[in-house]
């Protein structure tokens, strides 16, 4: 399903003169069901992003990415699920703003206004922050010199699987991501080499026995020293850290996964409770500011799973808290969706 328009208002208009019922900061999986829940039950929703694209980390990063633990799909690609939620979400019409970044958060009267960095204000009864990881970049590589490999062989993400058909690619990292490229990119690739500096993944035990049952050539206690070529990557010299032997690779391109920087950016001035770079929330997912919840990766509380499946669950209590707020007279669980009216459940 094509992605929406973006507002086009000039910098400097505000939002709707009326307030919404909720704002939701960040359009990733959990933002868009927070966006078709919020929908469902009757409420006026402006959902927000700062990039161009409704999806979020998963339209940015992960296109041609497989996603296993999502239920109902055996395994589903990124851009997939991405529309199958746009097209859920926007049954509703939820105002979307895209690339608009939310700079400030404040309480005036009894509404929510927040600030953009494009001087938007955008009035909200109540605010859902479904903000991932919040900014996010990619950890690089300690010597600075192996930046000129950047778009030349050296890759931190891939937006697409077509550019390495047929080509030798050395990844390395022994998370799921590294494990999901290297699976994704077998089939494909002429070679496939994983390097990972301990025995043991911290990847799902299913990706681990693929991995060892696929063809990729698995190197532990391996890690990467340099990356040498004449204008792009032509080799990868790598050494085992237990007798510091170096082994030189003939590879066309290096893939990067050590994970990302996060920062919560301008979130961290907007007085919330915050723990570990995580916003702090209620067993219902409301944070310590009354009428502001939020849900996925962000959030903390005892027992936190970082799943796209945890984070639409949370999404929904926290839609339902917030239509108490908006209210009161409704209740916190409407009855499920399948239901119909004449057998109790309500979508007021």
């Amino acid at each position: 399903m094509d992605t929406p328009d973006r507002d086009t208002r000039p910098p400097g208009t505000p939002g709707s003169d009326a307030p919404c019922d909720l704002a939701i900061i960040g359009a990733g999986p959990v933002g868009l069901f927070g966006a078709f829940y919020a929908g469902l039950r009757g409420m006026r929703v402006t959902l927000i992003d700062s990039l161009a694209e409704l999806g979020g980390q998963l339209s940015a990063l992960y296109p041609d990415k497989y996603i296993y633990d999502v239920a109902g799909f055996a395994k589903v690609r990124s851009r997939d699920l991405v529309a199958s939620l746009t097209e859920q979400a926007l049954q509703y019409h939820p105002e979307v703003r895209l690339e608009e970044r939310v700079t400030g958060l404040a309480r005036v009267d009894e509404h929510w206004h927040l600030s953009t960095a494009r001087g938007v204000t955008i009035a909200a009864k109540t605010v859902l922050i479904t903000a991932g990881v919040g900014a996010f970049a990619p950890r690089r590589l300690e010597e600075a010199a192996l930046s000129r490999f950047e778009g030349h062989g050296l890759h931190y993400v891939l937006p697409s699987l077509a550019p390495f058909a047929g080509r030798r690619i050395m990844l390395t990292g022994g998370g799921d991501s590294a494990l999901d490229w290297a699976l994704h990119l077998e089939p494909i690739a002429k070679q496939v080499t994983l390097i990972h500096r301990r025995d043991r993944f911290r990847a799902h035990e299913d990706s681990v026995a693929r991995l060892e049952a696929s063809s990729a050539r698995v190197m532990t206690f391996t890690e990467l020293k340099t990356i040498e070529g004449d204008g792009k990557v032509e080799r990868a010299v790598v050494f085992d850290n237990r007798t510091k032997e170096e082994t030189v690779l003939e590879v066309d391109d290096v893939v990067v996964n050590f994970g990302f920087v996060a920062d919560l950016g301008p979130i961290k001035t907007w007085g919330l409770e915050i723990k570990g770079n995580s916003l702090v929330v209620s067993q219902r997912m409301e944070t310590n500011l009354s009428g502001v919840f939020s849900a996925g990766d962000i959030v903390t509380y005892p027992g936190k799973l970082k799943l796209i499946a945890t984070g639409f669950g949370e999404s929904a209590m926290a839609v339902c808290g917030a239509k108490l707020i908006i209210d009161p007279k409704a209740r916190y669980f409407p009855g499920h969706s399948s239901e119909t009216a004449g057998e109790g459940a309500t979508h007021s």
